[in-house]
């Protein structure tokens, strides 16, 4: 069965177009990473996948109906960047609510385990650090037991451990058949967990594939040279670049060119070649669609 359908949504801010022609559509089961600069178009989609924003043109469908009923029926969960937190309110209190509302809630104890959270249930919200209130925002989305989770940013305010442990609790609830949609600017994350890689870009989408579908998708090398203090911007074929460790490492879209250009300007010096990964390949793929 279908989870997510989108046909040719559009959505514009007065004259600016957030969201133009995006076509999706997502089957029950898969987890799905939505990828792009700020200002793609990432947010308005998922507001207008949610059914909480009208589009101004096409239809967003859930499960083969109207996203709002689907929500109403506890069958969608969404976790947003920042908000959603009733001031004052505990943990505890928030889960105990929401476990009131669905029609078939997981066990608070439950929720708080998978979201790391247990034995922060008599905390405020104001007493927590910014990866708690992030964690408690995963377990109010999914109290519910939706079959659709949808989550904007979900990582953004979480440490090294804790982003290895979010991850660890999403694959494990999906794993029971569940449809992830997620958003974020962590490309490894992206590239660990999805089964699919949507990647939009001034409100349209560039490319919906795997992760090697976006890398074989722009002819992506990283060359990298001992870093001698040079532009090496202005070189033919660099879309990105970056000095680590002494090194300069420049993402090419043309391998040859810029190597060309390194031994020209005589900074030829310790090169390496070598494929690149996602991270050069969507910022390859963005800078060459502008």
């Amino acid at each position: 069965m279908t989870a997510i359908d989108l046909q040719n949504l559009s959505y514009a801010y007065g004259s600016v177009q957030a969201v133009e022609d995006v076509t999706l559509t997502v089957a029950e089961g898969e987890v799905v990473a939505v990828l792009g600069p700020n200002g793609a178009g990432k947010s308005t989609t998922l507001l207008m996948l949610l059914g909480l924003l009208p589009p101004r043109a096409g239809t967003a469908r859930l499960f083969g109906g109207d996203p709002q009923a689907a929500a109403a029926a506890g069958r969608v969960g969404a976790m947003p960047q920042a908000g959603g937190l009733l001031p004052r309110s505990t943990v505890g209190d928030l889960l105990e609510f929401l476990h009131q509302v669905y029609p078939h809630p997981m066990p608070v104890a439950e929720a708080l385990d998978l979201a790391g959270l247990t034995g922060l249930a008599g905390r405020t919200v104001e007493r927590l650090s910014g990866g708690q209130a992030q964690r408690l925002r995963f377990a109010m989305a999914v109290i519910g037991r939706p079959r659709l989770l949808v989550l904007d940013e979900p990582t953004a305010a979480l440490d090294v451990e804790s982003r290895h442990a979010f991850w660890t609790a999403i694959r494990a609830y999906a794993g029971g058949g569940r449809t992830v949609l997620f958003s974020t600017h962590y490309l490894e994350e992206a590239d660990a967990n999805a089964d699919r890689i949507v990647v939009l870009d001034r409100g349209r989408v560039l490319i919906d594939g795997t992760a090697a579908d976006v890398k074989r998708r722009v002819a992506v090398r990283t060359v990298s040279v001992e870093d001698q203090g040079h532009d090496y911007s202005v070189l033919p074929g660099v879309v990105a670049c970056s000095v680590r460790a002494g090194r300069a490492v420049l993402t090419s879209a043309d391998a040859d060119a810029t190597v060309l250009a390194l031994a020209e300007a005589g900074l030829l010096r310790d090169l390496e070649v070598a494929g690149a990964g996602l991270e050069e390949a969507y910022l390859a793929l963005t800078r060459l669609e502008a």
